[in-house]
């Protein structure tokens, strides 16, 4: 099984990486899983100019920032599209600022896949069309934790992933 790490990196204080390093370990060591942390993956499909500047270019180049960003927006959504077997979003305080998250959940959601989100934010400062695209909604990882062990422990859910496989 192959999961894809949703949720704010932009605005986030720590570029979402905290909770992403801690949901990895569990959904590697735990469920045996692969995981697709497009924190973890500064470079995506950049070259390497563009990766070095394409954050200030936002502000001082914005033809160049949107080239940019635009191939880190196609290299994620094929990503969701073709390589994961699910998602797990966690919406916090900055979610709302970007529009990568919803844009990654709605891509899930048209293909079909599993999407849990896992929230403190009060479900009415949540997008209808955020929460309409997930599975479940968890108010926090140990909900999801439990769900996921009960859920990809059944026989029949487990897939069985090539060990050559990656992102």
């Amino acid at each position: 099984m192959r999961a894809y790490l949703a949720g704010s990196i932009e605005f986030s204080d720590d570029g979402g990486k905290d909770w992403r390093r801690r949901l990895r370990t569990f959904l590697v060591n735990e469920l045996g899983h692969e995981v697709y942390d497009p924190s973890d993956d500064g470079k995506k499909n950049l070259n390497e100019e563009e990766a070095a500047n394409f954050r200030q270019w936002k502000t001082t180049n914005f033809e160049r920032y949107c080239a940019a960003v635009r191939k880190i927006i196609n290299f994620d959504l094929d990503i969701i599209e073709n390589r994961i077997d699910y998602v797990v979003c966690h919406w916090e305080e900055h979610s709302s600022r970007g529009g990568g998250t919803a844009a990654e959940l709605t891509a899930a959601f048209r293909r079909g896949l599993p999407v849990y989100v896992v929230t403190e934010v009060p479900l009415g400062s949540i997008s209808g069309w955020v929460l309409s695209c997930a599975d479940k909604v968890f108010t926090s990882f140990g909900g999801l934790k439990s769900f996921l062990i009960a859920e990809w422990s059944r026989p029949s859910k487990i897939k069985s992933a090539s060990a050559n496989s990656s992102f």
